[in-house]
């Protein structure tokens, strides 16, 4: 929120969302607006219109900020009519709505329960353009940080101690997903630099990938945080230039692996034509790799290489001569 970005909290009934928010702007002492959007019509959200001379403006809604110093809750977003979402969309991509602008600094943040079947919504909220206004933070209950918040708010010990021996009991098992897949875009890229120049090298090492794949999706997250801490080299890297590192450990090489993986994959018919005439090197690179990795995981880019041997074109004829090359 400090870079002018939106969370989205997603998790189940009860798990402390609201709880979060009103902590964090106790906090850095910010005046808090809770907006239960299922409680509200279009109305009560963008102000009513009024005569001025000649012309209708909108009249600035009751709730509306006095100061940059606020934090406003967009609470039960998935519950809300598909108006409201649409009035909503002015203030996350405009920080405005109609004629008001919000006051500088004011941050905002919103939250939602899964898309499934227990919550009764609206409809689900799976467009990737309305997504894609907001990082998304999956809130999930730690049973240890639960104990230790239990023990500050003086819940009965009792309690507390059943929780401690029977920790199932705390929170419906059910994972939380949000049913839509997130994807890099150029803004999320963007969305991401504006949260990273906020964080410190501990706690890019600590929350990158969180943070990371709540705004570019997991696969992408992952790639990057890799990139970021660990140097991995990239496909190419190791395939042409045979950058291979030496003593991997065992999530590097997985992670070299389905680079390579998803490298060959996707190539195109002009780069695979390309590629063949450098098998040679190609295939004695793989050789050097097979020597610093698990068997069973370079085995993964054995069977994808025999399958992708069958397809026609040049990608087959590429795949099947490397084959022929490192089984030799």
């Amino acid at each position: 929120m400090e870079s002018n970005e939106i969370p989205l909290l997603i998790g189940h009934f009860g798990v402390g969302k609201t709880d979060i928010i009103k902590e964090i702007a106790c906090e850095v002492n910010r005046n808090l607006i809770i907006l239960v959007l299922s409680q509200m019509e279009p109305g009560d959200l963008i102000g009513l219109p009024s005569k001025d001379k000649e012309k209708t403006v909108f009249l600035a809604p009751d709730w509306w900020p006095e100061d940059g110093n606020t934090i406003i809750f967009l609470d039960e977003i998935n519950r809300s009519h598909r108006s409201i979402r649409n009035a909503i969309m002015q203030l996350l991509i405009d920080r405005r709505i109609h004629n008001h602008i919000l006051p500088e600094g004011t941050w905002i943040v919103a939250s939602m329960n899964p898309p499934d079947e227990e919550y009764d919504q609206v409809d689900l909220i799976t467009d990737p353009a309305f997504l894609s206004r907001f990082f998304i933070l999956e809130i999930t209950p730690d049973i240890n940080e639960w104990i230790e918040w239990a023990k500050l708010n003086n819940i009965p010990n009792e309690i507390i101690k059943f929780i401690e021996k029977n920790p199932e009991f705390l929170y419906s098992s059910n994972h939380v997903s949000l049913k839509a897949t997130i994807t890099p875009s150029p803004r999320s890229w963007h969305k991401l630099g504006n949260v990273f120049k906020n964080l410190s090298e501990n706690e890019k090492k600590k929350y990158g990938y969180q943070i990371a794949s709540g705004i570019l999706g997991p696969e992408a997250a992952k790639v990057f945080v890799e990139n970021i801490t660990h140097s991995i080299p990239t496909a190419r890297d190791v395939l042409i230039e045979g950058k291979i590192p030496q003593n991997l450990e065992i999530h590097k090489a997985n992670s070299i692996i389905l680079r390579i993986i998803d490298f060959v994959s996707n190539l195109t018919e002009e780069e695979s034509k390309e590629l063949i005439n450098n098998v040679e090197n190609i295939s004695k690179n793989l050789l050097t790799l097979s020597k610093s990795i698990p068997k069973d995981t370079f085995f993964s880019l054995v069977r994808l290489l025999n399958e992708l041997s069958n397809e026609p074109g040049y990608k087959g004829i590429f795949c099947d001569k490397i084959l022929e090359k490192i089984s030799i």
